[in-house]
């Protein structure tokens, strides 16, 4: 079935994807599913739900899921939640030869008044657009697409965890958008699959708030100038993985990717990076990597610079800024946190960065009062503890 052209929309998508900092990489009309057309079948073989205890991150799915067909010739055909169940792809799919895929992940929260939340979902449409622009993947309608997530949450609604303070629970999000031609040739993909799934997540690290060790070693590069290290596409996270390896084999929990002759900081594993200190004109400063492409634009990022600046007791700075001053801070005693920020995991302190073979000590756990303030206000809000309009409710 054709979709309606939606001219208004065009310019809509493109004004948000310019809001990151995005050129456009198309001018195609862009065509939207509607969520008031969706077709739903029930699972009749409804899988047993863990225990909020034994929750761990990425193990476990609901019983439905959404799924939503392209094609060139005819646009979006109808959303459909259905039971999870197997994609059929050819062998020759896009996606499985030229990464032709992208994601995003969101989160709902079960709140203290057992409400269920979405957290500022737009803005992970807005970044889901600017990357299915540059994958050459089909544009839509983001409200459309949230919309259809709440009622896919609503029909899976028990699957929604209850949080305790020794298990925070959430449910995770996933939407996904492949391409789904089966032509080898690296070319537009005119056939793609857009899909959801949703499931009960724990703590990203099993060992929760505990302090992590970053290995920087400029010899490997994450992201670079032009590149796609600031679109969330597979193909960004596939290459880190043997890294991520070497930094497990030197007692290190992630990777702490620096960029350039200079050995800027960027991000820590797949999250953003902050750093708190006392800047070299006496100034307390939370400073993170500027939006220049290098780094991923993350919604717990934008939130956590909001929120700081909001509060207004130091300086907040997106800027490029270099080992040589990390390790400067360190000698002269003004570093004071670090710690990596994500929808996963929320917040990371570090406690360590081996760098040049050294280790350098991060004294982040000797006072964690920014580290500590950014989990909690955020968690607060995302929990219904505290009011605000980066909450979607499902009803």
């Amino acid at each position: 079935m054709a979709t309606r052209i939606l001219s208004p929309l065009c310019s809509s998508i493109k004004k948000s994807l310019q809001s990151f900092g995005a050129q456009a990489y198309s001018t195609a009309p862009v065509s939207s599913f509607k969520a008031s057309d969706v077709e739903i079948t029930r699972t009749t073989n409804p899988a047993p739900k863990p225990e909020v205890s034994t929750l761990k991150f990425g193990h476990h799915f609901s019983d439905h899921m959404l799924e939503i067909d392209y094609t060139s010739t005819a646009g979006w055909g109808k959303p459909r939640i259905c039971p999870v169940h197997n994609l059929s792809l050819h062998p020759a799919a896009k996606c499985l030869h030229y990464a032709v895929e992208l994601f995003e992940g969101m989160k709902a929260f079960r709140g203290d008044d057992d409400r269920i939340r979405l957290f500022r979902p737009m803005e992970n449409m807005q970044r889901m657009l600017r990357t299915s622009e540059r994958s050459c993947l089909p544009l839509f309608d983001g409200r459309e697409l949230v919309e259809l997530i709440k009622k896919l949450i609503s029909i899976d609604a028990d699957w929604v965890p209850k949080s305790t303070t020794d298990c925070p629970s959430s449910m995770y999000i996933r939407p996904t958008s492949i391409g789904t031609e089966p032509q080898l040739g690296v070319s537009r993909s005119s056939s793609a699959t857009l899909f959801v799934l949703i499931g009960p997540v724990g703590p990203y690290y099993p060992t929760g708030m505990a302090p992590v060790k970053l290995l920087a070693d400029p010899k490997f590069v994450r992201a670079w100038p032009g590149g796609s290290g600031g679109f969330k596409m597979g193909s960004n996270y596939a290459p880190t993985m043997a890294v991520q390896n070497v930094a497990a084999e030197k007692g290190c929990q992630q990777v702490l990717w620096l960029f350039g002759d200079d050995h800027q900081l960027t991000e820590v594993g797949a999250m953003n990076l902050f750093t708190f200190w006392v800047n070299e004109q006496g100034e307390k400063e939370l400073v993170t990597a500027p939006l220049n492409g290098l780094v991923l634009p993350g919604i717990t990022r934008k939130s956590l610079l909001e929120l700081s600046k909001k509060w207004g007791e130091f300086k907040v700075t997106e800027r490029d800024y270099t080992m040589k001053e990390i390790t400067k801070a360190l000698n002269e005693n003004r570093l004071l946190e670090m710690f990596g920020a994500g929808t996963a995991c929320v917040v990371s302190p570090v406690e360590g960065v081996l760098y040049n073979g050294e280790m350098l000590k991060i004294p982040t756990m000797t006072n964690p009062y920014v580290t500590n303030r950014c989990m909690k206000e955020l968690l607060d809000i995302q929990y219904g503890r505290t009011s605000s309009d980066w909450v979607e409710y499902l009803e």
